[in-house]
């Protein structure tokens, strides 16, 4: 899916996304990432929401940001409801949303000059 043919300003911006890689700026990525707009942590080591937990979102929390979107899969799922507290006790909002959604989500957000980063799991499994 092609999401915007817009020129970013002085920010990562997210130019296509499908369920097994992301475009960011000019580059390909198929390995869950974190993303804010001069932040990029590629290989962010998440393949589901259950591997979330205080160490695997500290690089998400440690940049107080505003809020954090995370995007996983095609259809809105969300984190254990601890995980989501963890955030709350950070002050930093967060908010589930498919991959995409999460992806269309990012770039208005860095167009609006908000303080925001994206948890983006790129293709998750179901666990067996």
């Amino acid at each position: 899916m092609q999401l915007t043919e817009h020129k970013p300003g002085n920010h990562h911006h997210i130019r296509s996304v499908d369920e097994h890689s992301l475009v960011i700026d000019d580059r390909r990525y198929t390995s869950s990432l974190i993303v804010g707009a001069r932040l990029l942590h590629p290989d962010w080591p998440v393949l589901h929401l259950d591997d979330l937990d205080e160490n695997t979102i500290e690089p998400l929390i440690e940049h107080q940001p505003e809020v954090v979107v995370l995007g996983v899969g095609k259809v809105q799922a969300f984190p254990d409801p601890a995980i989501q507290m963890a955030f709350m006790r950070h002050g930093v909002g967060v908010e589930c949303m498919t991959l995409d959604a999460a992806c269309r989500t990012f770039n208005v957000l860095m167009s609006e000059n908000r303080r925001a980063l994206a948890g983006l799991i790129i293709n998750p499994e179901p666990r067996a």
